[in-house]
């Protein structure tokens, strides 16, 4: 019952304590083990889940909501209660000046009318390391099969994901000319 009180107090933390209109931010339980049979009350449970938001200020603030919250939720059902967020990867970032300096490779190298930007993704990236320590670009290569609309297709996530590898070589070419322009816009 703690755990599943948990679970629903956390869902308020971006509803009711974020503005969202800022930036988005997601709360998510994705896990809950404890227990062996149906009939008995486990002794622990184990919940695992993921915080995402795009302001690093905001994530700090979303960490110590969670923390907080758990606590007293378990304090008020005489429970114990310990909390573990690790911090695995920072928000992705691309720097303004590169990209808008890169846009126009990309936009070259993809054809007329191939490049679009996306919206933010909550999803996690281990370029953001880089970014931390020197400004970056990412961007993502189509991989759809032609023929297929990628608004309607698997994700990565997903078990029926599939990649059209020859669209592999577009990436490679768009790698190679981002290098060459970027290296020539220093000389």
């Amino acid at each position: 019952m703690t755990a599943a009180q948990v679970v629903l107090g956390l869902q308020t933390i971006v509803s009711r304590g974020v503005d969202i209109t800022r930036e988005p931010a997601v709360v998510t339980i994705g896990a809950i083990k404890g227990g062996v049979r149906e009939n008995i009350i486990p002794d622990s449970v184990e919940m695992r889940g993921t915080i995402r938001t795009f302001d690093e200020e905001m994530r700090d603030d979303i960490h110590e909501r969670v923390t907080t919250l758990a606590e007293a939720i378990a304090r008020g059902s005489r429970a114990g209660c310990t909390v573990c967020i690790n911090k695995n990867y920072p928000v992705t970032v691309n720097d303004p000046a590169l990209t808008e300096a890169m846009v126009p490779t990309l936009q070259r190298v993809a054809g007329p009318g191939k490049l679009e930007f996306v919206p933010k993704v909550t999803g996690a990236e281990d370029f953001s390391f880089f970014q931390k320590v020197i400004p970056g670009l990412f961007f993502f290569v189509g991989v759809t099969p032609l023929g297929i609309d990628p608004r309607k297709t698997f994700s990565n996530h997903s078990p029926k994901f599939f990649a059209d590898e020859s669209s592999f070589v577009l990436g490679v070419r768009a790698l190679a000319h981002l290098t060459c322009d970027f290296l020539e816009s220093r000389s």
